[in-house]
Order: structure tokens, then sequence, then C-alpha cells
């Protein structure tokens, strides 16, 4: 099995996580700075050196369970992605993944100039966990959690 990258878009910074060759363990990769120009190129040189096979892309759901502005956004952002690169891109929740992951860095002892560049890949690494783990259950390869698609 290839790889699976995450993606937790924001207005500066693209998070970005990836996992294992088996698609079980998801860890922080770094982050892309949106106004530095070409953040699908980047991603695609990326892509290519990982052999990632699918993107997954972190779609912010309102508490009630709708669709606001940043998650068409997002669906934006991945249409653009599926249709430069041409690999599979999917969407998975990510309420609370930011919070979850500033709360793991306050604990870690990390000071707040060092976490705002940690918080967004690890934020992605969250997302994506939550993704890997919905596809094992999904697939009934373990007791853990995925989503829709866009090609």
């Amino acid at each position: 099995m290839a790889r699976v990258i995450g993606l937790d878009p924001g207005e500066r910074r693209l998070g970005i996580a990836i996992s294992d060759p088996t698609g079980t363990i998801a860890t922080p990769h770094g982050f892309i700075d949106v106004s530095e120009g070409q953040p699908i190129e980047a991603l695609r040189a990326m892509c290519s050196e990982l052999d990632v096979e699918r993107i997954v892309i972190g779609l912010p759901i309102r508490l009630d369970g709708t669709e606001g502005h940043a998650a068409g956004l997002s669906r934006v952002l991945g249409e653009e992605i599926a249709s430069a690169i041409g690999i599979p891109v999917s969407y998975h929740d990510e309420r609370f993944t930011t919070v979850t992951a500033e709360a793991a860095l306050i604990e870690g002892g990390m000071r707040r100039g060092e976490r705002r560049g940690k918080r967004d890949q690890v934020a992605a690494a969250v997302m994506l966990q939550g993704y890997l783990d919905a596809e094992r259950q999904r697939n009934g390869r373990a007791d853990h959690g995925g989503d829709d698609e866009a090609q």
C-alpha cells in the first residue's frame, strides 16, 4: 500500500501529515506557506517523492453537521488538487483537530512561538489518523475509522 497525505487547509498555511506505507499511523510532515506561490506544485513534488496514492483534505464541518464557506473552500482546493496532480482526493471531518493539536503541543511544553509552526501539521496528523482509522473500520481491518471522494 502506498502512503496517504493529509492536508489541513488554512488561510496562511497548508498543514501536511503523511501515513506510514501500511496506512496505519499518521505523522506530522510539515506545512506549505500558501502565500509563497505555488502550493499545488510543492504538493505534486511531495506526492511523487513519497509515493502517495491518496490525498485527504480536512473538511471543516459545523457543529450542526452542515458545511459552511470554509468547507466549500476545502472542496474547491480538493478539486484543484485532483485535477492538477491526478491523485484521488477524499475529505474527512476536521472538527476540533486544531484544538486537539494545540492542547497536545501545550502539554508537551512547547512555547507559543514554537507552536505556531507545528500546529497545522499536528492538526493534519490528527485529521489523517481519524481518516485512516475510519478506513480500517470500514474495510474491516481493525477496530478503527472515511468520507467521500472527489476525482
